[in-house]
């Protein structure tokens, strides 16, 4: 197909695309994208996670690579130069803590160094096989200085998420934008923070275009990154509910079946 003798950038998310179950990169994927690397294919790595966190998730590459972090709060070059950064400032968070969340939901806020977070929450440390961006307990009322790279809210019911979603932003919908990054995870960040905006002024760096791009994705926080380039792969263990929105991109195999390192050796290393 003309449209793979095209594409010179690689877009890929970490958790549930590129990581596998076990929240690493395989050795067979770490091979695919050596091969790519050498190649000459940029490659962009874009997560929700924090900069601290991932950092190390991605070495095993060998190679460094563009990494948009946090949603698109931050950019880092391959040297690890912080080229972009945006926070949501510490008015707006006061004022959503003053809507009185239930302390039911896990409250995180994502500071430069470390995550605020208003109880101990197992499943959140094991994202992280070494805690590289620890977190520290606050009672959020006691802290002056709220601004954030990133807020996000866990519960076990999804149903639960929906209804804080929907209160918050009926009073904030002009100052966050948010996202599910999973079913059990919902995220907010500035109105002005999305994937696709901080992948953009990557490619104007390189002097690449969407129309050059491919992406990945299993979230809907990568759902206008993968409706920007020319071709959007969704994961096969992605949410149903995020394949049915997006029912012209293609399903491809899951992250436990090296899903991206499959596709891009079947269609672009092999073209």
């Amino acid at each position: 197909m003309q449209i793979f003798n095209d594409i010179k950038v690689i877009i890929t998310d970490l958790d549930g695309t590129l990581l596998n179950p076990s929240h690493a990169i395989s050795d067979y994927t770490q091979s695919v994208f050596r091969e790519l690397h050498k190649q000459n294919y940029l490659i962009i790595v874009a997560t929700g996670r924090h900069h601290l966190d991932a950092m190390p998730l991605i070495e095993p590459l060998g190679f460094p690579v563009y990494l948009v972090t946090s949603n698109g709060a931050r950019i880092h070059s391959p040297k690890k130069e912080l080229l972009f950064a945006f926070d949501i400032k510490s008015e707006t968070i006061k004022s959503v803590m003053s809507l009185g969340i239930s302390s039911e939901f896990t409250t995180v806020l994502f500071k430069e160094d470390v995550w605020y977070t208003n109880k101990h929450n197992e499943k959140l440390n094991d994202f992280q096989p070494k805690l590289n961006y620890l977190p520290q307990i606050v009672n959020y009322d006691e802290v002056e200085d709220l601004s954030t790279i990133k807020m996000f809210f866990t519960h076990e019911e999804h149903t639960k998420l929906l209804e804080l979603r929907d209160f918050i932003l009926e009073k904030h919908a002009n100052l966050l934008s948010h996202a599910f990054s999973l079913p059990l995870c919902l995220e907010f960040m500035d109105l002005s923070v999305d994937k696709s905006v901080a992948i953009a002024k990557v490619l104007e760096i390189e002097n690449y275009s969407f129309q050059q791009a491919i992406s990945f994705g299993d979230g809907f926080n990568d759902e206008r990154m993968l409706t920007s380039t020319a071709k959007g792969l969704i994961m096969g263990n992605a949410p149903d509910s995020l394949k049915t929105k997006l029912p012209e991109l293609e399903v491809i195999l899951t992250n436990a079946e090296d899903g991206v390192a499959q596709y891009l050796s079947q269609n672009i290393l092999n073209k």
